[in-house]
């Protein structure tokens, strides 16, 4: 075949296993599947249907819950000659990933749905059912390294660091993952994946990658929350709880947001101003300076530990795409803390996905409970 040498990128440790590739419809998990299929293994394909309304979601190539996608995968692994079939896992995705979403944001928090979509979609009720019929892996696009060389199953970053998804895969978990691949890891660019793609004849081997939040048809966030959370008024303050102006919901606005303030009293200095707080109690958003955003520490619940729990010298990063800094991390009882080197770290909110790493090697994942800014000596809830 075309891509021969291609699937020593697998670790096949010489087992032929039954595989079920995850495939959305996209470039990467078609590429991913035709990997697992090259090395030898018995590959089934399946998109995951998670909208219940999948015409109504965004057209082309932005999301991945489309009819139009569907129709992409099953090409692609028709291409590829493998079975195909869609399973409806709509219901789990909305009790589990667009309620948590709407949930969190009403609570003042600011969510991840990938995180929370690979959590209980991906690498539970998928990878759950695949296991109840007989598979042995599941093969995603995702761009991460598995291995296991200390004898316990490590999550490295990829090699291709702009597409690394190590950050939202662990929440996932040892446990879950000891049964995924993701043939991705070792490709040094995009461009590889794409090229290989055109080698292979993928007619999705162009399409663009998908962004935003696949469930928000027109990438409306705040009028996504507003339709569904209603009109909650409240007043937007300054540090010394002067009202600068009004809001139509708290939900609608998050830690280091700038832009959508409206606000009708301008700074006594004249600098720009920034979400600091949002507090959904009181119906009270907080607005101030930039350097009010820096933070010195964080507290994460809900540890997801790759390694034993101790205190560890790393990096700490809390977005998807954010750069990890420097760190110090201590155990608790019911979770982890975060102490920077210094404040290197600005806009953080509660409910973002906080990954402890060591170079490229995940350590633990949690979600974050509270901050502490280096302007303010009390932490944001």
């Amino acid at each position: 075949m075309p891509y021969r040498g291609i699937s020593d990128r697998l670790d096949r440790k010489g087992q032929l296993m039954r595989v079920l590739a995850a495939m959305s419809g996209g470039v990467d998990s078609a590429v991913a599947a035709a990997l697992a299929v090259e090395a030898g293994h018995d590959v089934v394909g399946v998109h995951m249907a998670l909208s219940r309304d999948p015409a109504a979601t965004r057209e082309g190539a932005q999301g991945c819950c489309t009819i139009a996608d569907a129709l992409d995968a099953r090409r692609a692994a028709d291409l590829l000659g493998i079975p195909f079939s869609v399973w409806d896992l709509s219901a789990t995705f909305t009790e589990t990933v667009v309620s948590d979403f709407l949930a969190e944001y009403a609570a003042g928090r600011t969510p991840n749905p990938c995180v929370r979509c690979n959590e209980h979609v991906k690498f539970a009720a998928l990878a759950d059912r695949a296991i109840a019929l007989g598979f042995d892996a599941v093969c995603t696009g995702h761009y991460a390294r598995l291995d296991h060389e200390d004898g316990s199953l490590r999550l490295r970053r990829a090699v291709c660091t702009e597409k690394d998804q190590s950050y939202v895969l662990a929440v996932a978990g040892p446990d879950r993952l000891a049964r995924a691949q993701f043939p991705l890891g070792e490709m040094a660019t995009k461009e590889e994946t794409r090229a290989l793609a055109v080698q292979l004849g993928l007619p999705v081997a162009d399409k663009p990658d998908s962004y935003d939040i696949c469930f928000i048809a027109d990438g409306d966030t705040q009028g996504f929350l507003r339709e569904r959370l209603g009109s909650q008024p409240g007043d937007v303050v300054d540090t010394t709880g002067a009202v600068v102006g009004r809001h139509d919901g708290a939900y609608a606005f998050t830690v280091g947001q700038r832009r959508g303030l409206h606000l009708g009293r301008p700074a006594a200095d004249g600098r720009p101003r920034y979400v600091l707080e949002v507090e959904p109690v009181q119906r009270r958003v907080v607005v101030g300076p930039a350097e009010a955003l820096a933070i010195t520490a964080l507290s994460a619940s809900a540890p997801v530990w790759f390694v034993p729990p101790t205190r560890t010298v790393g990096q700490v990063q809390v977005r998807a795409h954010g750069s990890a800094v420097p760190a110090t991390v201590e155990p608790t009882a019911n979770g982890f803390e975060v102490y920077l080197d210094g404040p290197s770290l600005r806009g953080v909110a509660p409910g973002q996905s906080a990954v402890i790493y060591d170079d490229d090697r995940v350590l633990v994942q949690g979600t974050i409970t509270t901050t502490v800014r280096t302007s303010a000596g009390e932490p944001a809830a």
